[in-house]
């Protein structure tokens, strides 16, 4: 019998609506069932794709006598922490002050009125790895709460005191200055894996904000050393087991230290956001392999995580049934982290023949797997696939030809991508998030202006639309159903036709982020006018009059007890770092002063965190790194779909340009452009040619129409 998850949409709520815990969602019923009966809170947050969520229901939550306990003496509540990022804000931020770390699934425990007490992760049934078995846990939280019940209100009412005072984020205001910017350099340089890429040991997870940051202060000072480490970190992440190297995309974070072993849930905002990191890379580098990766992991999310209207889903999960579990005997009938993406060599050489050598050399394939280099033992006689030889290597050892060593590794890839399709899927996270898909219109809009399109096929289906075409789709998804012109209000979450929960901070920010992304690569005004109606729109619920920034909600919901404002760039950037990029872009764009004035007010609010640590706040240093460096205001006159105009605009993209604006001016679409833009009102084409427009400070250079101004 389903539980009051049945009714709800979230796939991680419904993943626990079969329990035997009477789980509530999050809201007033419960609220009042927990004063009503005077019994705490047990709450449990995650997600649909977290692998020790799985194993935490699989061992506790699908437990009758578990259930029975949880039940008999708590009001047990489930939040989907994608959902409600400001609910599983203010417990995390809790939990890690009180424990020192966070994760999920995080288990706390309140008081009617809400306030924390306990808290702590992921616990097992019974007491292992030393770790406090969760029935004891529940007992003795039990036991307090009956037998000593004031002390813990009083303890938690002080904790919340305490949370207050970190709520809102450094209090002190500076404006900062280039100083902070070499020394966040250095704190990076510092950590850095000079042998394997990335920074520090494991578990190493992709933090493009920090990649960012580092090529724009390439880009600024001209020193080598940021770009090295950025070149050495993508290249290692690319060739490791963290990519997926049939389907494309990469998986959320490798679990030692060579990036060989993955945790293999796959998010949208890591494709989005490592696709932006390798499109710069490709830039700032002449690379052409980063180009290749971004355009491999673009595929993958255009075929596999894609609503038929155009909007993106949310995730993948990293755990699936083991290919042919069912009806095999002593196979396991549970599902398995992995177990889609891993192979024995016996499976590759039955499907791959005498290609299959070949093959196994190119992706370090071992007779009894590569388990050794598996630090938890997880995959025994198994092998994730990782790049272990070159081409030329292959080459060499097999007497072939590099161009056939190439043919025989695009043949066998699709082989066995073919053949995994037969496999059982890893559950998909279908919600629509704004902010993730904001995310990723930006990926793809900077896509398009980078590789100039897209569209190969990497599986033999039907080329995947070109990547302008895919991000003014999702916008237009995203504006259709998930924002409400009338009331002047977003939603964050869409799922099987309804739209849901108010926007946050986070999903006005890379939604903005976004648009205007893809308003620089389409010339449509239409997007740039949207993105003013939502910057308005922000700044008025999320604005901090008094310490500049952006809180992350509104403070209208009295079930959040904390307004928090995050200064911290982690898996996902911080809504004011984002939004500061954005108002500092609208600025370069419009020219209008209250942007600027709002940009260096977000950077002065984050002023003392940037001198103090700036490497917990890279995207924000890469918003400083680009107002200090030659910012350039770049427009290219003339018909959108005309040869000369393409080769201006191909040419003004050769070049990393991070601190730059540009914008492709339609000559029929001028006036509406100058509207939000009067300083292009005058721009015209030169002898009838597509012709550029360099400017710095809206101050220009003689128009040319040869492509050579960009050199």
């Amino acid at each position: 019998m389903s539980n009051r998850l049945g009714g709800e949409q979230s796939p991680y709520l419904l993943q626990h609506a079969n329990n035997p815990v009477d789980w509530y969602p999050w809201g007033d019923e419960a609220f009042r069932a927990a004063r009503t009966q005077g019994k705490p809170i047990f709450l449990s947050i995650g997600y649909a794709t977290c692998h020790w969520c799985h194993v935490m229901e699989r061992e506790s939550f699908e437990s009758h006598g578990v259930a029975k306990v949880l039940n008999d003496h708590f009001i047990a509540i489930k939040v989907d922490r994608e959902e409600r990022p400001d609910v599983d804000r203010v417990y995390m931020t809790f939990v890690q002050a009180t424990t020192g770390s966070g994760g999920w699934p995080m288990s706390v425990w309140l008081t009617p009125e809400l306030q924390p007490f306990f808290g702590g992760t992921y616990y097992p049934p019974a007491s292992q790895w030393g770790r406090p078995g969760f029935v004891d846990v529940l007992t003795e939280i039990n036991r307090a709460w009956r037998d000593d019940r004031a002390n813990v209100v009083k303890s938690a009412s002080e904790i919340v005191s305490r949370l207050a005072q970190l709520a809102r984020g450094q209090d002190e205001q500076r404006a900062p200055d280039a100083g902070v910017l070499e020394r966040t350099v250095q704190q990076f340089a510092q950590t850095f894996d000079t042998r394997r890429g990335g920074f520090g040991d494991a578990p190493k997870f992709p933090r493009p904000s920090e990649l960012l940051f580092l090529l724009r202060e390439h880009r600024r000072t001209g020193a080598a050393a940021p770009l090295d480490m950025v070149v050495q970190t993508l290249r290692a992440m690319a060739l490791g087991g963290m990519r997926d190297h049939l389907g494309g995309g990469f998986h959320r974070y490798s679990v030692d230290g060579n990036w060989r072993v993955p945790h293999f849930e796959k998010m949208l905002y890591d494709q989005a956001q490592l696709v932006l990191a390798y499109l710069e890379a490709a830039q700032a580098s002449d690379d052409p392999f980063f180009a290749q990766v971004a355009e491999d992991t673009l595929q993958y999310v255009q075929r596999d995580m894609t609503d038929a209207a155009g909007g993106f889903y949310s995730a993948e999960d990293a755990d699936s049934l083991p290919p042919n579990a069912a009806g095999t005997p002593g196979a396991p009938q549970h599902k398995m982290e992995g177990a889609f993406y891993v192979w024995g060599q016996d499976e590759i050489r039955a499907a791959l023949g005498e290609d299959s050598l070949v093959f196994e050399g190119r992706y370090g394939v071992l007779p009894n797997g590569n388990a050794p280099f598996d630090p938890q033992q997880e995959f025994v006689n198994k092998n994730l696939l990782h790049t272990a030889q070159s081409i030329a290597d292959l080459a060499r050892a097999s007497g072939k030809a590099p161009v056939e060593v190439g043919e025989i590794l695009l043949r066998t890839r699709q082989i066995l991508f073919d053949r995994r399709r037969q496999r059982p899927r890893p559950q998909l996270d279908d919600k629509v998030l704004t902010a993730w898909n904001g995310l990723m219109i930006a990926a793809l809009a900077r896509a398009a202006r980078v590789l100039a399109g897209g569209g190969r096929s990497l599986d033999g289906l039907d080329p995947a639309p070109g990547y302008l075409a895919a991000a003014e789709r999702a916008a237009g998804f995203i504006e259709q159903t998930l924002w409400d012109a009338g009331r002047g209000r977003l939603w964050r979450r869409y799922r099987a036709g309804h739209a849901a929960i108010e926007g946050f901070a986070e999903d006005y920010a890379y939604l903005i982020f976004g648009l205007l992304e893809l308003f620089q690569a389409s010339g449509h005004a239409r997007w740039l006018a949207w993105a003013r109606v939502l910057q308005a729109r922000q700044d008025e619920l999320f604005w901090d009059r008094e310490g500049g920034g952006w809180f992350s909600t509104t403070g209208a919901d009295p079930s959040v007890l904390l307004r928090m404002k995050e200064d911290y760039d982690g898996a996902e950037p911080s809504p004011t770092a984002v939004s500061a990029h954005n108002v500092w872009t609208l600025a370069h764009l419009t020219g209008e002063a209250s942007y600027s004035e709002r940009a260096a007010a977000a950077l002065a609010s984050f002023g003392g965190r940037l001198e103090a640590q700036g490497r917990a706040v890279p995207f924000m240093a890469a918003v400083l790194s680009a107002s200090l460096g030659a910012s350039e205001q770049i427009v290219i006159v003339g018909p959108r779909d005309s040869a000369g105009t393409q080769a201006l605009w191909q040419a003004a993209h050769q070049r990393y340009r991070p601190s730059a604006v540009m914008v492709l001016a339609d000559p029929r679409e001028l006036a509406a452009l100058a509207t939000h833009m009067p300083w292009v009102a005058e721009m015209r084409m030169i002898d009838n040619k597509a012709t550029a427009y360099v400017c710095r400070d809206f101050a220009c250079d003689a128009p040319s129409t040869d492509a050579g101004v960009f050199q």
